[in-house]
C-alpha cells in the first residue's frame, strides 16, 4: 500500500519463490531525503519542543545489587518462605482482570476453604498484609454503636480494642495475664454482663503463642444474636482449625507465618451470618478500600454470567505467591 511504504508486486509472473515474493512485497521503501532531514531536525531540537524538565535533586548513589542475608525467622513477624513460592512469583505477570488471574484466584480460594476446613463462599485473599484482613472484618461488620467485646490475653488484643474503637464507641473486654486462655464461662459472664454484636478472641495470640480452644463459643454467640470473630494468623496451616464445626462466622489471617507465603496478600472469610450483617448496614463501609460489599463483585462469581467489577489492582504476584503456598501445604494435607 503507498500509504504504508510498502511495495506490493504487481506482476503476477513472478519466478520468485513464494517467500522472497512476500519479503519483497513487504519492504519498506527509503524514506524521502526531505523526510530524513525533518527526523535529523526534529531530534536537534525535541528537547526544546518537549521542554522535558531536568532533575534539580543529585542521583543517589549506586547501591549495588540487591543481596539479602540469609536469615532463618521463626520470631513472631515473617516465616521464610518456601523456595517454590520465591519461584511462582518470578513468573510473568498477566492482568488482574485477565481470564487466567481469575483462574487461579478461584483455585486460591478452593485451596484456602481446604486450609480452613470451611465452605464459606466468601472466601478471599486480601490485598495486603494481614493487619489490612483483620480491619477489613472489623470495618465491614461493625457500625457504630455496636458493642464489641474484645478477649484480651497478649499484645494483639490490645490492638483489637484499639482497632474496634475506630469502628464503634462501645468496646468492651475481658482480660486474662499474657499466656493464659479464656474459660467459656469467663466468656458466658461477659456476654451476660455487656450483651455484644460482636465477639473477638485470638485462636492463636501471637505475642506468647497461647492457642484458645473455640469450641463451645459459637452456641453462646448465637444465643445473643452475636458473630463470633477469630483471629488466626498464627494458627493457620500451623494447628487444626476448623471454621465451620467450630461455628466461626468471621476470621482473618495472615500468609506470612505457618503458610510460608511473604506478607502481602491475606486470608479472609465471611460466613453467612456475617455476609448478612454486612448487607444490613445503615451506613457505608467507612474504609473504601476494604469495603467487600464492592470486592465482593470483584472475588465472587454472582452465577448470573456477569462480568466482574474492578475494584483495585490486585497484586498478581502475590496471588502468584499465595496460591503456590497453599499448593504445598494442600499437598502435605
Amino acid at each position: 500500500h503507498a500509504k504504508s511504504g510498502c511495495v506490493w508486486p504487481s506482476d503476477p509472473s513472478t519466478k520468485r519463490a513464494p517467500k522472497m515474493a512476500l519479503r519483497s512485497a513487504f519492504r519498506p521503501r527509503v524514506p524521502a531525503a526531505p523526510v530524513l532531514q525533518h527526523v535529523r531536525a526534529f531530534s536537534n531540537v525535541s528537547d526544546t519542543l518537549i521542554n522535558i524538565p531536568k532533575a534539580k535533586l543529585a542521583p543517589p548513589p549506586d547501591f549495588g545489587q540487591l543481596n539479602p542475608p540469609p536469615r532463618l525467622m521463626l520470631g513472631p513477624g515473617p516465616s521464610n518462605a518456601w523456595p517454590r513460592v520465591y519461584t511462582a512469583m518470578a513468573t510473568p505477570m498477566v492482568g488482574h482482570m485477565d481470564a487466567h488471574f481469575i483462574k487461579l484466584m478461584e483455585e486460591a480460594k478452593d485451596m484456602l476453604r481446604y486450609t480452613w476446613q470451611t465452605s464459606n463462599m466468601f472466601t478471599i485473599p486480601v490485598s495486603g498484609t494481614g493487619s489490612a484482613a483483620w480491619e477489613a472484618a472489623h470495618a465491614n461488620l461493625t457500625e457504630y454503636g455496636d458493642v464489641t467485646l474484645c478477649a484480651v490475653n497478649g499484645y494483639f488484643g490490645e490492638r483489637a480494642v484499639d482497632m474496634s474503637s475506630r469502628y464503634t464507641n462501645n468496646v468492651v473486654r475481658i482480660d486474662r495475664p499474657w499466656g493464659e486462655v479464656f474459660s467459656l464461662a469467663e466468656i458466658r459472664e461477659a456476654f451476660a454482663k455487656y450483651k455484644p454484636q460482636i465477639f473477638w478472641i485470638a485462636h492463636a495470640e501471637t505475642s506468647t503463642g497461647a492457642c484458645q480452644p473455640l469450641e463451645g463459643i459459637a452456641a453462646l454467640c448465637k444465643e445473643y444474636d452475636c458473630l463470633l470473630m477469630a483471629d488466626t494468623v498464627t494458627s493457620i496451616g500451623g494447628v487444626p482449625l476448623f471454621i465451620d464445626d467450630w461455628g466461626v462466622d468471621a476470621a482473618y489471617a495472615g500468609g506470612q507465618k505457618a503458610l510460608g507465603i511473604p506478607p502481602g496478600m491475606a486470608p479472609l472469610t465471611f460466613g453467612e451470618r456475617a455476609l448478612e450483617k454486612m448487607r444490613r448496614r445503615k451506613e457505608p463501609v467507612k474504609n473504601w478500600y476494604l469495603d467487600m460489599n464492592m470486592i465482593i463483585k470483584y472475588m465472587v462469581a454472582d452465577g448470573s454470567g456477569a462480568p466482574r467489577s474492578y475494584h483495585h489492582t490486585a497484586p498478581v504476584s502475590m496471588l502468584y505467591a499465595f496460591r503456590e503456598g497453599l499448593k504445598i501445604l494442600n499437598a502435605e494435607g
